[in-house]
């Protein structure tokens, strides 16, 4: 015969494996997040730099367009002297586009990823204009994360 003290002494039991259990399943699971996070971890610490690449070449694209629609309307592109900031504003340095229109080419002039401005010199020395970022060390030229990037003119 079976008491209800007999029931619950057994329920105790089988409460306290199930809880063991439990902590089993939790360590296991845990050993597996770290064993992600080592897998995982060493090949996102290197993403931050090829992200910040990654949208300088999409800013400069951009600012090519940009250019380009300038010129289309104007008939050339601006000047060193009228910078790219003639892309957001009228410019007031001549020579004066001939149909610059009322809503701005860009609403605001981008930065490089690494808080530089664009640089851009019109003539270029390898086309109509040179507009680039000057990378990760800020200088001209380099190598891997601080070489140059660039946009060619068509």
């Amino acid at each position: 015969m079976i008491t209800s003290s007999g029931r619950h002494e057994r329920g105790r039991r089988l409460f306290k494996r199930r809880a063991g259990l439990t902590l089993v399943e939790m360590i296991v699971v845990l050993a597996i997040i770290a064993v992600v996070a080592v897998l995982i971890v060493p090949n996102v610490i290197g993403r931050p730099d090829e992200a910040r690449v990654t949208v300088a070449k999409t800013d400069l694209k951009t600012v090519a367009t940009a250019l380009r629609m300038y010129r289309l309307d104007n008939g050339d592109y601006p000047t060193t002297e009228q910078g790219l900031a003639a892309l957001v504003e009228r410019p007031t340095v001549p020579p004066a586009p001939r149909a610059y229109p009322t809503e701005p080419y860009l609403t605001e002039l981008p930065r490089d990823p690494w808080g530089r401005d664009y640089v851009y010199r019109s003539p270029g020395q390898s086309g109509a204009y040179d507009l680039f970022s000057l990378g990760k060390d800020g200088e001209e030229g380099g190598e891997g994360l601080d070489a140059d990037l660039t946009e060619k003119s068509r």
